[in-house]
């Protein structure tokens, strides 16, 4: 693969900028979106509320796709990390919510912590581009 074949998205994170990474990265058919929380900017939405956390979080990283013509229906693949294990059911109705009619496979998992103590939940997605094979 060229690197012409690979495009980068920045979000403008300043975690970007400081560690040296982009928020999405397409390679070929598939279009990576590195771990997203739901800070915007130096604000954190939904401080306190894992499930709008998990909605912001999850909307970034649908934005992120998004600069690749993408959206939610290209989604494949989902990974949430959770600080707490009693967020799942509210982190799940979050990704029920956004992803039911298109359920992709999906990883959830309870961390030690995030960078920020205060992030609840931190989701990552990889989304497919290609053609779909005909059945």
């Amino acid at each position: 693969m060229t690197s012409e074949a690979v495009r980068r998205v920045q979000s403008g994170s300043v975690w970007e900028e400081n560690f040296g990474y982009a928020r999405a990265v397409a390679a070929g058919d598939r279009v990576l979106v590195g771990g997203t929380s739901a800070f915007k900017g130096p604000l954190l939405y939904g401080e306190g509320d894992p499930y709008e956390q998990a909605k912001v979080a999850f909307a970034s990283a649908v934005e992120a796709i998004g600069a690749f013509g993408l959206g939610v229906e290209s989604v494949v693949r989902t990974r949430m990390y959770l600080a707490h294990p009693r967020d799942v059911d509210e982190v799940g109705r979050a990704h029920k919510e956004l992803f039911d009619s298109v359920r992709p496979a999906s990883t959830l998992l309870v961390v030690e912590g995030f960078v920020d103590p205060r992030i609840l939940v931190e989701v990552e997605l990889e989304a497919f581009r290609g053609r779909h094979p005909e059945d």
